[in-house]
């Protein structure tokens, strides 16, 4: 049984979120037919990890910064990072696209992998004290922004990527198609009003998609279309460039 737009939203959660929501039968599947879910997602696990920003102001600026990036991860996890692992032994590896295939599939954790996780782990912490010297709300909204635009680029990854091979790229890729890319940017929209009235809830969001951009290009180019890895990859790239992006907006204008 196909589970519906509550389903999907279920599905999503549990995929996407450590958050114990329930499971149904049906419910993977809603998910993976709707890709609404994705920015549904954003905005609760946005939220929900961007509860220390409030401290903003009251706290010193590197606890602020700690408390949000153990958020990030204590809802949202941490099995995308493993697809920033892969794509980074897969970045540094010699070869043509069948190699760096049976790299994304490799367990072996290499060099490439400890520099890509390194990297992101430490652009996200540098972002969150960036956040911290926000005003709290302002650094909560940028916050939220930037994982639904994070989330919006997977949804638009799954309604107009091409899945390189059989596996969980394809499962989304194959269950959307581009005419459903309109109802997720519905659901995202809003965000961008987050820190009204200034525009750097637009900035970080539109940073996000420009960071989900980055990883499905090289995927398209050499390894001929997206997987999971790819998926996993984008999301943790697509918050980083958008809590960057939100922050230097919020500084220029």
């Amino acid at each position: 049984m196909i589970g519906g737009p509550f389903g999907a939203v279920r599905g999503a959660l549990s995929f996407l979120t450590r958050l114990p929501v329930g499971y149904r039968d049906g419910d993977w599947i809603a998910f993976r037919s709707r890709p609404a879910a994705f920015p549904v997602v954003g905005y609760v696990a946005g939220a929900l990890a961007a509860l220390p920003l409030l401290a903003a102001g009251a706290l010193p600026a590197p606890t602020v910064a700690l408390g949000y990036i153990l958020a990030v991860y204590a809802v949202l996890g941490i099995h995308h990072i493993d697809g920033i692992a892969d794509l980074g032994d897969a970045l540094v590896v010699h070869g043509d696209v069948d190699r760096r295939r049976e790299i994304l599939k490799d367990t072996t954790t290499g060099v490439g992998a400890l520099l890509a996780v390194s990297l992101v782990v430490a652009a996200l912490a540098l972002g969150g004290l960036a956040l911290a010297g926000l005003p709290a709300f302002r650094a909560v909204g940028v916050a939220v922004a930037a994982e639904v635009g994070t989330k919006l680029g997977m949804a638009a990854m799954a309604c107009f990527g091409r899945a390189s091979y059989e596996g969980m790229g394809r499962q989304f890729t194959a269950a959307a198609t581009p005419g459903r890319f309109v109802a997720p940017a519905a659901v995202a929209l809003p965000a961008v009003a987050l820190t009204w009235p200034t525009p750097t809830a637009a900035v970080a969001l539109c940073g996000a998609l420009a960071g989900i951009a980055l990883p499905w290009y090289w995927a398209n180019r050499f390894l001929g279309g997206i997987n999971g890895d790819i998926f996993g990859a984008a999301n943790e790239i697509g918050r980083v460039v958008g809590v960057h992006a939100g922050v230097i907006a919020w500084t220029l204008l």
